[in-house]
């Protein structure tokens, strides 16, 4: 089993890549920019002209929230353009597609938790140019899983997580925003999903292609995030609870984006950690 990751650098493939000496049955070939640039279609069809892979998992995007609304065009090339090719690559050569979706395909604005038939709705251009994505993995793979998660973090690369620890061990207190609520998701669980995901297809066990929903369990603000994250870490920090509107971005964030697990669960018997036990374990990581 051939499987191919993009973004390999980033905070998922960077997971993923930790967890492939696990499933020894599959041969893991991992890139990112260095080997094929995203923005240009001919660099896409070019790497794969000589290669098979049995599954891509689609890892790599623009995921910078704020600076897609002056950058609108690369955002879409990257996650749109190219999600496009790559769609049509993997139609041409029979890959399977896994595509890593997000929260901002909808507008933030439920009061109870988003089903996979939730009607998205996005309102940022990173939320718009992934939702683009999205309809171009549904309208030319019939056998594609889209995978939407939330709030990723990780010992790798830029995140909340990080940031809040860096910034908390340097000030007395810190305002974060206590008006938006989801679910942290920690990357090595969703890399472990995603593998258990195509374990179970590769077996022949199951195989439901689709969008899911995944984070870790529970329910947060981002000032509840960071206020377990700076005791557990045991940092000396006062976090103060700010609204969105004392918060100024450049994009608008979804005030609530609470995924409902219930489908990938049920359909691959997953479990999945609370949110707290897992950033307790990528605490313990960080501080290592």
């Amino acid at each position: 089993m051939k499987i191919l990751v993009t973004g390999s650098n980033g905070q998922l493939g960077s997971e993923l890549k930790l967890l492939a000496a696990v499933y020894k049955t599959f041969d893991f070939t991992f890139i990112d920019v260095e080997e094929v640039d995203l923005t240009q279609a001919d660099s896409i069809r070019s790497y794969f002209a000589a290669k098979q892979f049995d599954f891509l998992i689609h890892c790599a995007a623009y995921t910078a929230v704020d600076k897609a609304e002056e950058e609108s065009r690369l955002a879409y090339a990257i996650n749109a353009d190219a999600v496009k090719t790559l769609a049509e690559v993997c139609v041409e050569k029979k890959i399977r597609m896994i595509y890593i979706s997000t929260d901002y395909v909808f507008d933030g604005e439920a009061n109870q938790p988003l089903t996979e038939m939730a009607v998205p709705s996005p309102v940022s251009v990173y939320g718009k140019s992934k939702r683009e994505g999205e309809n171009h993995v549904l309208s030319i793979l019939s056998n594609a899983y889209i995978i939407r998660t939330a709030w990723v973090y990780s010992t790798f690369g830029k995140n909340f997580v990080k940031s809040i620890r860096h910034l908390a061990s340097q000030r007395e207190s810190l305002g974060v925003v206590c008006d938006q609520i989801g679910t942290p998701t920690y990357a090595f669980d969703l890399a472990s999903a995603i593998l258990q995901i195509v374990e179970a297809v590769a077996q022949g066990r199951v195989d439901e292609p689709g969008i899911y929903h995944y984070t870790n369990e529970g329910v947060t603000s981002w000032y509840d995030f960071a206020y377990f994250l700076v005791r557990e870490s045991k940092l000396n920090c006062r976090i103060q609870p700010i609204s969105t509107a004392q918060y100024k971005t450049a994009a608008v964030r979804p005030k609530f984006s609470l995924l409902d697990k219930s489908k990938i669960k049920a359909t691959f018997a997953l479990q999945i950690p609370h949110w707290s036990e897992s950033l307790k374990v990528c605490i313990e990581k960080l501080s290592s």
